[in-house]
């Protein structure tokens, strides 16, 4: 009898009480009509939410077989759940996909047809989406600085949708870092890799939990852990700003003292301004580096359903 190889899907949810259900039976669907010939399941890992979304997740988990999920002790954030969900699956391949149908279901065969062609990891990248104009425009400058300063080629409108080969998810299980970035960690230790373009569609339903300060801690985190360049520029411009302070002293000592006055209070203003930001900046860096230090677990779990008692949960 052939090996059957098995798709696992993993799925994130907060608050997503009018998605689950119309996507767990979409994603079964699509598996059912266009991929017949994999075995498959799906991991639900929810990140504590307080509407009906695990009561419409029990009722999946006793109507399905092959779904599964885990439910968080509480809000462990939008990266630390999805990498610790992937981290639990055991198909040959995963596929996360977020709850809101932005990630389109359709586009699995395409990621599995990419697979099959020998590549580890296949990336999802938007090359259009619904999403607001302005917060598109500073993802795409975010990008080309990230490109111009990072050590690592970040992958540009790449959210984390995609396929990862069994070998790269037994990698995410290594890594000792108490603060994965995924992303990050896709550009860096990403194996063979290949891109699929896909346009993001609107939000099904519900409000999206990935507003200005969300994406804001996405950017800074991936911001300070593959980039030195910042740093070493601050210190550059402390540098020139002490040469030009010295200049100007020169001035304004040779200025009446009615001059002398008007110079310095803008010039007191830059400064105090690009002494906040150098301070800013530090403190991003340090924040990062207190999540590193600090060793505590990525989640911690309430309760699984539809796992085997044999199945224990993997460190990540």
């Amino acid at each position: 009898m052939s090996y059957q190889k098995r798709i696992s899907i993993m799925v994130p949810t907060y608050n997503e009480q009018d998605n689950v259900v119309p996507l767990c039976e979409r994603i079964v669907a699509v598996m059912q009509d266009k991929l017949p010939q994999y075995d498959f399941d799906v991991l639900f890992i929810d990140n504590a939410s307080t509407d009906a979304t695990r009561t419409h997740l029990r009722a999946l988990c006793a109507r399905y077989p092959n779904v599964r999920a885990i439910f968080n002790a509480r809000n462990f954030g939008q990266f630390h759940s999805p990498y610790y969900g992937i981290c639990q699956t055991t198909g040959d391949c995963t596929i996360p996909l977020c709850a809101d149908f932005q990630d389109p279901v359709e586009l699995i065969p395409e990621l599995v047809a990419a697979w099959e062609r020998g590549f580890a990891v296949v990336c999802a990248v938007k090359t259009a989406s619904r999403e607001n104009k302005l917060l598109r425009l500073l993802r795409s400058a975010y990008y080309k600085i990230m490109r111009r300063w990072s050590s690592v080629a970040q992958i540009p409108h790449f959210t984390g949708f995609g396929l990862y080969d069994k070998r790269f998810v037994e990698v995410m299980r290594q890594l000792d870092d108490p603060s994965p970035f995924l992303r990050g960690v896709v550009a860096e230790l990403g194996f063979s890799m290949t891109s699929v373009p896909y346009v993001q569609a609107r939000r099904r339903a519900g409000r999206s939990h990935n507003g200005f300060l969300t994406l804001y801690d996405a950017a800074m985190q991936s911001f300070t852990t593959y980039t030195k360049a910042p740093i070493r520029l601050v210190t550059l411009l402390g540098a020139l700003l002490l040469g030009v302070g010295l200049s100007l002293s020169l001035v304004w000592l040779l200025s009446p003292p009615r001059m002398a006055l008007l110079w310095l209070l803008p010039v007191m203003l830059v400064l105090s301004g690009l002494e906040l930001g150098a301070l800013g900046l530090l403190g991003e860096y340090l924040l990062t580096l207190r999540a590193k230090v600090m060793r505590r677990p990525l989640v911690v779990e309430e309760c699984r359903l539809n796992f085997d008692e044999a199945e224990a949960p993997h460190d990540a």
